[in-house]
């Protein structure tokens, strides 16, 4: 067998689905997406109609990019560069995505990131870095939404609800992850950040929820999909015998911010392949 034929990674067959315009007429803002599942998401909800704000912090000309992209789609779009984590960043996006597109009737608050450790060599910079971006960064954003969507109240020639937030959680807001405990924390911190928000505000037509990834294909995470052999053990994880794309998670935002998925509220929405099944006990454990 030739090498190049040997270092060959696993063809993955994915669904060949056109989203429908479920979404025109409506004004996202997408925080990190300029690349990766924001970047995917950002996408399919163009295609689904949504003129989109591209937030970024780094890579302004992938942001450009994306934008461009998006208007020859006959979409509207600008990039906004924010540190979610900061408070008068995410309110002056804010300010922006409304005084540029009118209105702000979605929210992916998908900027997170990872500093990784052992937990007793975890320095307390690495801690507050991922807190601030993953947790505080979509409590700082969510915060602003609220306050548009409350302020506007339901527009029926929109939407039926006032206002949508998708929080970007992951598999590990459940799934312990040993070297990566402020990773994990920040997760589980925006489960019930999310559920407490969606009790508070669902007697104003608010949907808050939250879409729990588990190995997807993005820069990232490379190092476990870049090699056969990282695939292989991969797929140990994985009952469903593929990794996830992009493409999977921005269809899921696309439907969940629609109309189509109005009574559901304050849930956490696992799109893993099956992570979550834990396949190590497929055979008794």
């Amino acid at each position: 067998m030739s090498n190049a034929a040997k270092n060959k990674l696993p063809e993955v067959e994915i669904p060949d689905v056109r989203t429908p315009k479920i979404l025109q007429g409506q004004k996202a803002l997408v925080t990190g997406a300029n690349s990766g599942i924001g970047k995917g998401i950002a996408l399919e909800l163009a295609k689904a109609g949504a003129d989109v704000v591209v937030n970024y912090i780094v890579d302004p000309d992938s942001a450009l990019d994306l934008v461009d992209q998006l208007k020859e789609q006959g979409i509207a779009s600008f990039a906004f560069k924010a540190d979610v984590s900061n408070e008068a960043n995410v309110i002056e996006m804010f300010h922006q995505a409304v005084k540029e597109l009118g209105a702000i009737d979605i929210l992916i608050n998908n900027a997170g990131l990872q500093r990784d450790a052992p937990f007793e060599e975890m320095t307390l910079e690495q801690w507050n870095k991922v807190i601030g971006v993953n947790l505080t960064g979509q409590f700082l954003c969510a915060r602003e939404a609220v306050k548009i969507f409350k302020k506007r109240g339901v527009n029926r020639e929109i939407s039926c609800s006032a206002g949508k937030i998708i929080h970007i959680s992951s598999v590990h807001e459940v799934i312990p992850w040993a070297g990566h405990a402020n990773y994990a924390a920040s997760k589980g911190g925006v489960m019930m950040l999310m559920k407490s928000i969606a009790q508070e505000v669902a007697p104003h037509r608010i949907r808050i929820n939250s879409i729990c990834p588990g190995a997807i294909r993005t820069p990232i995470n490379k190092s476990v999909w870049s090699t056969p052999e990282a695939y292989d053990k991969l797929m140990e994880l994985i009952p469903y015998r593929r990794i996830g794309e992009t493409d999977d998670i921005g269809r899921l935002a696309a439907w969940l911010a629609s109309d189509h998925a109005d009574y559901i509220n304050g849930t956490s929405i696992f799109i893993d392949g099956g992570m979550t099944l834990y396949p190590g006990f497929a055979t008794g454990g």
